[in-house]
């Protein structure tokens, strides 16, 4: 069946490019939806959908644009047409793939776009700044960012097989029948988040979830993993969780690499969604360093290299009160009941007894902070286990599912 692929792209400065794909697309028997995203310049191709109409859908009226034309005051209207044309249109059934093309302006106004669509539906960003850090344009959706190697001004055999990937990316995508649809059942999708310190545990609680009948969508705690955890809360894919890392809390403490923002840990409770909580890696940072160098500010901690280039410092007493005092701050949107559970046995696997940044006075102070400012609500449960101990897991994953079934 033929399927349509919408195109994001300044049809004034790449025209040459959009014809290009489009007829690539066609070529596969698919259609292409091509959708106007400039603003100044003459369109060198017709649009399916033009500027006006784009800006228009976003609440704006293209003649008074070009009164002044700026991109700060453009943009706005540019990205709410395409978001509220193309929510409708993959709604409908009309379109089933996006692709954009940009440099740093056309990347960050497409992924804006598609940022606002469905996990799940593909999107396929062609960009000259794809090779960096690409963190501030995919944000937490599942963007595919592909390099153009070469500026994306005008054709040449290089960008002619750049385009063609691209569109063949885009119509296998399209093609595939497999459908991200969470249907409305007895039991929820579990969320849960993970580091490397506990993915054993991990691995044992997503076992033990499923021979009780749920399923469980693992999110690496890095940041970015656990906004993602938290989207998909408010969007209703998940509906429990089991909280198992929280080292996004520690590292947005200090501001550092993990760090999960000053929503996370916030959204479950706010959504009165059934919840178990566990500090794990909470009792580290995580800090991009030069290969296997020592910040200065941390000569005097405990620390070990997670990778050369990953300096995880030790929190003494003083920090991790900080900590403990971020989490209860956060936990207070919680109105529900819910769990948290303290493993006194190590709440990762450098800080366990034996490991490299084993601290039992840093310990104590945590516990004993968390302890004192928990809300009323939340149930604190301590066991003289390690984070990882399959009785451990398998205690609070019951937790959990009591929750969810009572």
């Amino acid at each position: 069946m033929s399927k349509t692929i919408a195109l994001l792209i300044t049809l004034d400065t790449k025209d040459q490019e959009a014809g290009f794909l489009k007829a690539q697309i066609e070529s596969k028997g698919h259609k292409a939806l091509l959708m106007d995203i400039g603003v100044i310049g003459e369109p060198g191709i017709g649009a399916t959908i033009s500027r006006d109409a784009v800006i228009s859908a976003g609440g704006g009226l293209l003649s008074e644009l070009l009164k002044n034309p700026t991109r700060e005051k453009s943009n706005p209207f540019v990205v709410k047409g395409c978001i509220d044309i193309l929510q409708k249109s993959i709604l409908a059934d009309e379109v089933h793939a996006v692709i954009g093309l940009g440099g740093t302006q056309g990347t960050s106004t497409c992924c804006e776009v598609m940022g606002a669509l469905p996990y799940g539906f593909p999107k396929i960003m062609v960009s000259t700044v794809a090779s960096g850090d690409t963190s501030g344009f995919v944000g937490i959706k599942d963007i595919t960012m592909m390099f153009s190697v070469s500026d994306i001004l005008r054709l040449n055999p290089f960008t002619r097989k750049i385009l063609t990937n691209a569109a063949a990316a885009a119509c296998g995508m399209a093609e595939d029948e497999t459908k991200f649809v969470m249907e409305k059942g007895e039991k929820p999708l579990i969320g849960m988040s993970n580091l490397g310190v506990l993915t054993q545990g991990t691995i044992e609680a997503v076992k033990y979830f499923e021979s009780k009948g749920y399923e469980v969508i693992v999110f690496h705690a890095v940041g970015s993993g656990g906004r993602a955890m938290e989207q998909m809360m408010k969007e209703g894919i998940i509906g429990a969780v089991f909280d198992y890392a929280m080292g996004e809390i520690a590292d947005d403490v200090w501001s550092v690499l993990r760090a999960g923002g000053p929503e996370r840990l916030t959204v479950a409770g706010k959504l009165g969604l059934p919840q178990v909580l566990c500090p794990g890696g909470a009792e580290h940072l995580g800090i991009l360093v030069p290969p296997n160098e020592v910040p200065a500010a941390y000569k005097n901690h405990k620390y070990v290299f997670h990778s050369p280039v990953v300096f995880v410092p030790r929190l003494n007493v003083k920090e991790i009160q900080k900590v403990a005092d971020d989490i209860c701050q956060r936990l207070q949107h919680t109105k529900s009941k819910a769990y948290f559970m303290i493993p006194k046995g190590g709440i990762g696997r450098y800080s366990k007894i034996g490991g490299v940044l084993e601290d039992h006075e840093s310990d104590t102070a945590f516990f004993d902070r968390l302890k004192a400012n928990m809300p009323s609500n939340i149930e604190v449960i301590e066991r003289e286990l390690y984070v990882e101990d399959p009785a451990f897991v398998r205690e609070a994953a019951d937790l959990l599912i009591a929750l969810i079934e009572s």
